[in-house]
């Protein structure tokens, strides 16, 4: 989403590397470009300039460090400011109540509020609430309850049905009655969305927030929609107590400006943020880490955190139990090995918060993934044995193998030189020590990525 920003940001610390310190002039122009690069962007006008302002004043002060270089400097200053822009700090959900405790979702119609409900109830089971109830208020859309309902069975929550023609604040009550009945720790309430905002949606949302009390109202908002998100966030700020928002489809091709301005123009904290269609797509919202990602300088944090969830662990042990063995990595490792990686949302996915990501395009990302799925279809269409085996693959295997994935012969070629440098590699991390020498020779081999 912060390509274009990202790769404008690293011209401008590029254009000072030859500047012996940071002057008032030099400043000038690099703040110049930076202001051009936040509002292609798509970052709100009063955003741009509060942030400009406030670089100015922290680069020309005590702040910056006389050993540093005037574009490490710059990339320290700006660094801190997006993320004071954005919130400072991690702003986590509140639970503060008597169970049970209400959240209501807001939003426009198409902001993705149904799906982020289910996303939003595998988040509150991850911090140990286990009983969660949700419903859905939404009598106008069609299918909006049935949707629900399918979303809320994939999540693991329990469904609280509800009809067309009801009320909207008669099913959030008995919602909450079920709730406090049946000792559940969370209900989620679903309210209705609009294609633009309108009195008679206010008055609606505003009706069930005084009947149910919630704890945390979240604004769930579209990062795709650029100025129309912010103008949308403050229409809600000033209609509810907004307690935070969750933007959506953060994982878009788009300027992203919505992530930079919705905090500042709202003055509510980015609590979560979805970065796939998959209900284990979203995090928490931690600002410096974002600011990171903007600057190209990567979020391995939150990578680990996602192997953490995502990897199996009981696979990963039986792989480092293999090597230690001396048993030879095979084409299952290999194709195993992928789909941890999918699990982790892609190649995309981790590319993006890898330090440097700045210098792949979205072409180079979209070929790697391609090959990968090559590679996928080329080891699905060989047998038990030749997986477990590659070295019995000859060439009428090879022709076999081929067509059955809709390839060349030279695909598979490919394929298995590149499974034998991977080979090595394994061999070498199964010695012991050799990590370090592993990481350094996969340089460059990554498919799609040379």
């Amino acid at each position: 989403m912060f390509d274009n920003l990202t790769q404008r940001l690293g011209s401008v610390v590029k254009n000072l590397r030859g500047q012996g310190r940071l002057t008032e002039t030099n400043i000038q122009d690099a703040l110049r470009e930076v202001r051009i690069a936040l509002l292609e962007a798509d970052v709100a006008l009063p955003v741009v300039r509060a942030l400009i302002d406030q670089i100015k004043i922290r680069a020309l002060g005590q702040e910056v460090i006389g050993s540093l270089t005037p574009g490490q400097a710059l990339v320290g200053v700006v660094h801190k400011e997006l993320t004071a822009l954005m919130g400072g700090a991690i702003a986590p959900l509140s639970f503060a109540s008597q169970p049970p405790a209400v959240f209501l979702m807001a939003g426009l119609q198409g902001a993705g509020k149904t799906t982020t409900t289910g996303k939003l109830v595998r988040v509150i089971r991850n911090m140990g609430r286990k009983k969660i109830l949700v419903v859905s208020a939404d009598v106008y859309r069609p299918a909006a309850i049935a949707q629900l309902k399918m979303v809320a069975g994939q999540a693991e929550a329990e469904f609280f049905p509800s009809e067309v023609g009801q009320q909207p604040v008669a099913i959030a009550l008995a919602a909450l009655d079920y709730a406090k009945k049946h000792f559940f720790d969370v209900l989620i309430v679903d309210t209705a969305g609009r294609l633009a905002i309108d009195t008679v949606m206010m008055t609606e949302i505003q009706a069930i927030h005084a009947a149910v009390k919630p704890v945390e109202t979240l604004f769930v908002v579209d990062a795709m929609q650029g100025q129309d998100a912010v103008n949308t966030a403050k229409a809600f700020n000033e209609a509810l107590p907004l307690t935070g928002v969750i933007l959506t489809k953060l994982d878009g091709d788009t300027r992203g400006g919505a992530a930079l301005s919705v905090r500042h123009i709202t003055g509510k904290p980015i609590k979560l943020v979805g970065v796939g269609e998959k209900l284990s797509g979203i995090e928490p919202f931690h600002p410096e880490r974002m600011a990171s990602r903007i600057l190209g300088m990567g979020d391995v944090l939150s990578l680990i955190e996602e192997a953490q969830k995502g990897v199996d662990e009981a696979a990963a042990r039986r792989t480092v139990e293999k090597l230690k063995s001396g048993k030879s990595f095979n084409l299952e490792d290999f194709k195993e090995q992928m789909q941890q990686m999918k699990k982790l949302g892609g190649l995309g996915n981790l590319v993006d918060k890898l330090p440097g990501a700045a210098k792949l395009g979205a072409g180079d990302i979209a070929q790697g993934e391609q090959q990968m799925r090559r590679i996928e279809g080329i080891i699905n269409s060989m047998t038990p044995q030749e997986r477990r085996k590659p070295e019995i693959l000859k060439a009428s295997r090879k022709r076999r193998i081929a067509a059955g994935a809709g390839l060349q012969v030279q695909d598979v070629n490919r394929l298995l030189a590149q499974f034998e440098q991977m080979q090595k590699m394994m061999k070498s991390m199964g010695k012991g020590g050799g990590m370090t020498k592993m990481m350094r020779s996969m340089a460059g081999k990554m498919p799609g990525l040379r």
